[in-house]
């Protein structure tokens, strides 16, 4: 089986393997984001960027039940794979994709039929012109729905099965695609934020549709089985998956949150700066987060093979990286944020080019805390903790986030907003280290 690979190669060996496609994949993952906000905000201005991170948060939480399914059963995959329980990892692999494919045509018809009623109660304060080009782009979605979400997922089963390379060969691919389709249907069609909608969907889908065929017969480690799994089973799926569910729940909350908070501090060109850091952080926050993210398979197969030392060994090195690499990202995004910004605005636009510069450099100092909330939720995910995870993720995506985010625009208003960021996660920091004392001395790390 490729997941072997997990206990056989040298832990170095095994980190450039598994890291260095999965950080490839992101950094063109979130520059597709990226591109999308270019092609958006320089060519159809600040509404539409404003209506593209308006309606983010309903796609997210889409994704986000998606993505729950799918990392608890990752877990669950890898754990078994680490018993040379093939078959029934295959089972668990199977009934995922079955679930993932029929809740995303459920939620698929209610996303077209209530999509500008739903965007007018997550964000009563925008404009109309707004309002109407956030559901135009939720619409697209809708129709593309089905073969949206589970993209996302069958990305981290290739993953599970050892197949990091041939992730990013599809992700990279698919994100090429939708580069081009953005060129000719927003630059040389003229078609609106519609185009920009479908260009991101048809290119998922495309994804989609190679990665479900790749697990026929039974050339993964795990492949298409008949049946379901026992009701405890697939609750402890959930329970597993249940910190990154809440997590991406909590982003798509706290994003309408911010929002309110963003239309009444600054306006619509508040919202559109917002976006802009956002979209500079999915580059560098991806990365960040792909490296303890994409190891997670590999400390779930050694610890289902009760290989602890090798387990502590791939933990010592995550930490090690992300720290180092997030201290240089601080430096990059402060010293470098007039030029990122500059690449989102309409040339002449200063007073959103002013207010995204200062947006992105006091955001820059999330980065020398949040890694730390980010690796150690990721090993307790790993590990079969979801209690010690979810706690970690309500905290940290929500209710600091909230706490901090009404005392500092009280102190300081529209740049309490951007500080907040920093502020909670060096709280989030702080409490998934004392979460994680127990197993400081369960494994000696």
């Amino acid at each position: 089986m490729n997941s072997e690979m997990f206990i056989a190669l040298p832990a170095k060996k095994l980190f450039v393997q598994c890291v260095v496609p999965a950080v490839i994949t992101a950094v063109f993952g979130a520059l597709y984001s990226v591109i999308d906000g270019i092609f958006v905000g320089r060519f159809l201005g600040e509404n539409a960027l404003a209506a593209v991170n308006l309606i983010m948060p309903v796609i997210m939480i889409v994704e986000a039940i998606s993505n729950m399914i799918a990392t608890g059963a990752s877990v669950n995959i890898s754990l078994l794979l680490g018993r040379q329980e093939r078959e029934a990892a295959s089972r668990v692999f199977s009934f995922s994709v079955k679930f993932i494919l029929v809740f995303s045509c459920v939620v698929s018809v209610l996303g077209f039929f209530f999509a500008e009623p739903f965007i007018r109660l997550i964000a009563p304060g925008a404009n109309g012109e707004a309002i109407r080009l956030s559901a135009e782009y939720l619409k697209v979605f809708a129709m593309f729905g089905p073969l949206v979400p589970v993209y996302f997922a069958m990305d981290n089963f290739l993953r599970v099965c050892g197949k990091p390379r041939l992730s990013m060969i599809i992700n990279i691919s698919t994100q090429v695609i939708n580069v081009g389709l953005n060129f000719v249907l927003i630059v040389l069609l003229h078609q609106g934020v519609r185009a920009a909608a479908a260009a991101s969907c048809i290119s998922i889908v495309l994804g989609s549709v190679v990665t479900l065929l790749l697990f026929t017969g039974k050339r993964m480690d795990v492949f298409y089985v008949r049946g379901g799994v026992p009701w405890p089973q697939f609750f402890r799926i959930i329970a597993n998956g249940s910190s990154e569910f809440f997590t991406s729940i909590a982003t798509s909350v706290m994003s309408v949150i911010m929002n309110l908070f963003l239309l009444h501090y600054g306006g619509t060109t508040a919202v559109a700066a917002f976006s802009i850091v956002m979209y500079v952080d999915s580059v560098i926050g991806m990365i960040t987060f792909e490296i303890s993210d994409s190891l997670q398979p590999a400390i779930s197969y050694c610890y289902g093979a009760k290989a602890t030392e090798r387990l502590k060994e791939l933990f010592r090195i995550i930490l090690t990286v992300t720290a180092v690499l997030s201290a240089g990202v601080f430096l990059l995004m402060f010293l470098a944020g007039p030029h990122l910004a500059a690449l989102f605005v309409k040339p002449g636009d200063t007073a959103l080019l002013e207010m995204s510069v200062t947006a992105v450099k006091i955001f820059a100092f999330s980065y020398l805390v949040g890694w730390i909330d980010m690796c150690v939720s990721s090993l307790f995910t790993a590990l079969d903790r979801p209690g010690r995870s979810l706690l970690a993720a309500v905290f940290g995506t929500l209710v600091f986030p909230v706490a901090f985010l009404f005392i500092l625009t009280a102190l300081w208003g529209l740049n309490g907003v951007w500080l907040m960021a920093a502020v909670s996660g060096a709280a989030s920091a702080a409490l998934t280290l004392i979460l994680a004392r127990p197993l400081r001395k369960d494994l000696n790390i």
